[in-house]
C-alpha cells in the first residue's frame, strides 16, 4: 500500500513537472535564458542535495521526528496522527526528553510538511530534499519570468541575479530548510500579485484558471509563508496589499501622484498594524517589544566565542528599540565585515556584503543623477519598505553573524532586484542579453511601464 501510494504521488508530480519544464524550455528559447534555466535549476537542486549529505543538525532533526510520526503513527493509527498534526500543542517523546511543539511553531509546521512528503518519498531524506529544492526553484523562477514578461523595460537580469544566482541565496534557501519554503512561497506569492496587477494574463501556472482557483492558490501560498515565519510574512503581505490597493485606485485615476501612492501604502500598513493586535496578542506592542528583547538576549547568550554584535542596554520599550533601529539596519546589511572572521563561511559573507555595499553606492549615485530605472514606483515602494522592515527586525533580533547570513536569504533577492534597476546596473546586465522585448505584447497597451509621477 505504501509503495503504491508513493508511486501514484510521484507519477502525479512528474505529470505536472515535466510539461511545466517543457513550457519553460520553450519560453526560454530567446537569448541565454535556457542556460539560466538549467543553471538556476542545477544550483538550487545540487546545493540542496549537497547540503543534505553534509552535516545538518536542523534538517536531520526535523527529518527524524517526521519519519517517526510517519512510520510509527500515521500508518498504524491515522486518526491519532490527524489529532497530533492539528492539535494546539504536540508532545513528541524522543527517548531522552519530550519535545513540545506549539501549533504556531515554524519548526513544527515544516515537520508536518515532511510527514506529508514522506508519503511520496517513503521517508527517504534525499527525496524530500529534492521536493523542497524544486519548490524553492519553481517559486523563484516564476517570479523571475513574470518580471521579465510584464516589465520589459526593466533589466530581467536583476531578477536572475537576485533569485537564482546570488551565492548565499541558493546556498541557504534550498533543501530541507525553512528558508527554502519561505523564499519559494514568498517569491511565488509576489509573482502572482505582480502578474495580476501588471499583466492581462495570470501567472504561468494558472493560465486559464478560474478566479476561485487563483485565490485558492494565492491563499495557500500566503498561509504557507505566514506559517514559516510570521514576522517575515506580515510585512510582505502588507506591502503587497498596499500595492494592490494603490493599483486599483490608480486605474480609477485617484493615485497618479507618487505621494498619494505612498500615503495609500502607509495607510494600509497602519491598518495592518492596528488590526493585527486585535486578532492575536502576539502582535501587541508590549508583546512585540518583549519578544524582540527575549530573542536578542537568547541569541547573545548562545554566541560566546562566535562572531556577533551587541546592543548595550537594549530594553523592551519602543524608545529603546527605535534608538537602535538605524544601527540594526546597518548591521543586517553589512555584517560580517571582511576580516571579521577567518572562517570560510564568514569570508564568503564578507565578500558578498562588500558587493552589496558597492551596488548600494552605485544605486545612490544613479538616484542622485535621476537614473533610477523604469520599475513602477508602487512596486519599488512596496519592495523597498519590505526590505527596510525586515532588515530592522533581523538586525535587532539576530546578533549571531552566521544566523544573520541565513535569515537574510529572503531579503537579499528583493534588495538586489531593487539595487540592479538603475541605468548603470542595467547597462552592465545588458551584456547578459536577457531582455524579453519580443514579449512586450503581454503588457496591456494602457499600462505604462513607469506610472506617471
Amino acid at each position: 500500500m505504501r509503495i503504491l501510494l508513493a508511486v501514484i504521488i510521484n507519477l502525479s508530480l512528474l505529470a505536472w513537472l515535466l510539461p511545466w519544464l517543457r513550457r519553460q524550455w520553450q519560453w526560454a528559447a530567446t537569448g541565454p535564458w535556457r542556460a539560466v534555466l538549467v543553471l538556476g535549476f542545477g544550483l538550487r537542486v545540487g546545493m540542496g542535495l549537497a547540503r543534505y549529505w553534509s552535516h545538518q543538525l536542523d534538517a536531520r532533526g526535523m527529518s527524524s521526528v517526521s519519519d517517526a510520526i510517519t512510520n510509527d503513527i500515521l500508518w498504524t493509527d491515522p486518526a491519532h496522527a490527524w489529532r497530533m498534526l492539528t492539535g494546539a500543542v504536540t508532545v513528541i517523546p524522543t527517548g531522552t526528553y519530550d519535545a513540545v511543539f506549539q501549533n504556531t511553531s515554524n519548526t513544527w509546521f515544516l515537520i508536518k510538511m515532511l510527514v506529508i512528503l514522506n508519503l511520496g518519498s517513503l521517508t527517504m531524506g534525499w527525496l524530500n530534499t529534492l521536493y523542497l529544492s524544486l519548490f524553492a526553484f519553481v517559486g523563484c523562477w516564476i517570479l523571475v519570468r513574470k518580471l521579465a514578461q510584464v516589465l520589459p523595460n526593466t533589466p530581467a537580469g536583476a531578477g536572475v541575479i537576485g533569485f537564482l544566482m546570488w551565492p548565499s541565496i541558493f546556498f541557504w534557501a534550498t533543501g530541507i530548510s525553512k528558508e527554502a519554503v519561505l523564499l519559494g512561497s514568498g517569491a511565488w506569492l509576489t509573482a502572482r500579485v505582480v502578474g495580476r496587477l501588471y499583466d492581462a494574463a495570470d501567472d504561468p501556472l494558472s493560465e486559464g484558471a478560474s478566479p476561485f482557483l487563483w485565490w485558492l492558490g494565492t491563499a495557500a501560498l500566503a498561509f504557507m509563508h505566514f506559517q514559516m515565519r510570521y514576522f517575515f510574512a506580515a510585512p510582505l503581505l502588507g506591502v503587497l496589499g498596499g500595492m494592490a490597493l494603490g493599483h486599483w485606485l490608480n486605474q480609477h485615476r485617484l493615485t497618479r501622484a507618487r505621494w498619494v501612492q505612498a500615503v495609500v501604502m502607509a495607510t494600509v500598513l497602519g491598518a495592518v498594524a492596528w488590526v493585527a493586535p486585535q486578532l492575536s496578542v502576539a502582535f501587541r506592542m508590549n508583546k512585540f517589544t518583549n519578544q524582540v528583547v527575549r530573542v536578542y538576549t537568547f541569541e547573545v547568550s548562545h554566541t560566546e566565542g562566535q562572531p556577533h554584535f551587541e546592543y548595550p542596554n537594549l530594553r523592551p520599550t519602543i524608545e529603546s528599540i527605535a534608538a537602535y533601529a538605524p544601527l540594526a539596519v546597518v548591521n543586517a546589511l553589512t555584517r560580517p565585515w571582511l576580516g571579521e572572521s577567518k572562517k570560510p563561511l564568514y569570508l564568503a559573507a564578507g565578500l558578498e556584503n562588500a558587493a552589496v555595499l558597492a551596488l548600494m553606492a552605485l544605486a545612490a549615485l544613479a538616484a542622485l543623477r535621476g537614473r533610477i530605472g523604469n520599475m513602477p514606483f508602487a512596486l519599488c515602494l512596496a519592495l523597498g519598505l519590505f526590505c527596510l522592515i525586515l532588515t530592522f527586525l533581523i538586525g535587532l533580533t539576530t546578533p549571531n553573524l552566521g544566523s544573520l547570513n541565513r535569515y537574510r536569504s529572503e531579503i537579499l533577492p528583493f534588495l538586489l532586484l531593487l539595487l540592479l534597476q538603475n541605468e548603470y546596473a542595467a547597462k552592465l546586465l545588458s551584456y547578459l542579453k536577457l531582455g524579453r522585448g519580443n514579449e512586450t505584447r503581454l503588457v496591456p497597451p494602457e499600462t505604462p511601464s513607469r506610472p506617471a509621477a
